[in-house]
């Protein structure tokens, strides 16, 4: 959406403050309240926006809900969308954010796709930043490394104003919720390989096309999907594998971006295949990003037992996985992005391990119309991609091994001490 002239632009570095006088419990791990996905800290960010004015004075404030007129333009509209974060406790005691301007951007890009205000991404991390000064001490204390908390700014138009029409106000609003960690979930003696259990998309049911709008973090992106990955799961499945087309591209896998190591039939080298980002059939993921970079650079020659590998982003389609299969061509296939996903709770404790994102998390089954792909054993004594890439990862996110000042941290200074 253009600049209108003489408006404010976003500016986190003033920023109102009012603390809560009335501070939430920090749930313990594992407990039905981290479990829920919605236990938020005590407090909130917030940014509010008009066409004749611009953006307000940010704010600080606590956690509560929002007040919107039932004919708020996201509501009837879908003028809405979103990112998803983490803030990381790391072992030497600072909170980082993970190449915030990345998310910055790519939400700047979903808001003006769906016609929301433009603003300087560069102020998302600073507004993060002032909210985890006064959250960050006592809901990731400095004694328990490791731990982490899942942010989720969201734009929302928010003006009164039924009819086609752009929105004429609209609110920045961040959340910050804690987030079940595997790690700490797993139970002594729990069976089973971790790795998720994808089900093919039918040709009838289509995620995204071209022109249209899968390459943005849109709530409009993600409902209409929910009926696909409800039958999944019925049947036993974790995701839906996003395929396109007549020749059924692979795109997606749920809400994740899809990996698959494979040897070339013509060359026999190694690839790490994903699809690409110019038809605007996935999205364009923080963690994908980070993925292809670390492999580009590490992973061209090679690393302990592993193989080099190339990357490649192209098109690539199910019946090329299904053959690279069939030949025992395949090393292994994963996913990648931000978030700890649990799909029911009716999975926890049992299998728990397998049914998660963890940045990085292997791909176990494919299923494809009558065939099922077993991606754990195929490749298993060349794979381990996945993990090396996740510990690479983990290892700038939280500081560890020698990348306490990795260029894609944004460390977080100033925390408050009440």
């Amino acid at each position: 959406m253009g600049s209108v002239a003489n408006v404010a632009e976003l500016d986190a570095s003033v920023v109102k403050i009012t603390r809560s006088t009335d501070l939430r419990p920090v749930p313990a791990p594992g407990s039905p309240e981290e479990l829920s996905h919605s236990y938020c800290t005590d407090h909130m960010a917030t940014a509010r926006w008009t066409i004749t004015n611009g953006w307000e004075t940010p704010e600080i404030k606590p956690y509560g809900n929002l007040s919107i007129p039932p004919t708020a333009s996201c509501l009837h509209y879908a003028t809405e969308c979103f990112e998803g974060m983490k803030v990381y406790r790391g072992f030497d005691g600072k909170l980082r954010l993970f190449r915030p301007d990345c998310n910055g951007e790519r939400l700047l890009s979903s808001a003006q796709r769906t016609t929301l205000p433009s603003f300087r991404y560069e102020e998302l991390k600073v507004l993060i930043a002032k909210l985890m000064q006064i959250d960050g001490p006592r809901w990731l204390p400095k004694d328990q490394p490791g731990r982490f908390l899942y942010l989720r700014p969201t734009l929302i138009g928010s003006g009164p104003h039924l009819g086609i029409q752009t929105p004429k106000e609209a609110l920045l609003f961040i959340v910050a919720v804690p987030w079940p960690d595997p790690s700490q979930l797993k139970k002594p003696g729990q069976a089973g390989k971790p790795g998720l259990k994808l089900l093919a998309s039918a040709p009838d049911t289509i995620r995204a096309w071209p022109g249209g709008f899968g390459n943005a973090k849109l709530g409009a992106n993600y409902g209409p999907s929910l009926v696909a990955h409800g039958k999944a799961q019925a049947v036993g499945f974790d995701q839906v594998l996003w395929l396109f087309g007549e020749d059924r591209q692979v795109t997606e896998a749920g809400a994740s971006n899809f990996f698959v190591v494979w040897e070339n039939k013509d060359t026999g080298k190694l690839e790490l295949v994903t699809a690409p980002l110019e038809n605007q059939l996935i999205l364009p993921g923080v963690t994908r990003r980070s993925v292809l970079q670390l492999a580009r650079t590490e992973m061209s020659k090679s690393v302990g037992s592993l193989a080099p590998v190339e990357v490649i982003e192209r098109d690539f389609t199910i019946g090329e996985v299904e053959q690279a299969w069939k030949e025992g061509r395949i090393v292994e296939s994963f996913v990648c992005g931000t978030a700890v996903r649990f799909n029911s709770h009716t999975y926890y404790p049992r299998d728990m391990l397998t049914r998660y994102q963890y940045y990085i998390t292997p791909v176990k089954v494919i299923r494809n119309g009558d065939v099922d792909m077993d991606m754990l054993e195929a490749g298993a004594s060349r794979a381990g991609y996945a993990v090396q890439l996740k510990a690479w990862l983990e290892a700038i996110m939280f500081g560890k091994d020698g990348q306490e000042n990795h260029e894609w941290s944004y460390i977080i200074e100033g925390e408050s001490e009440k």
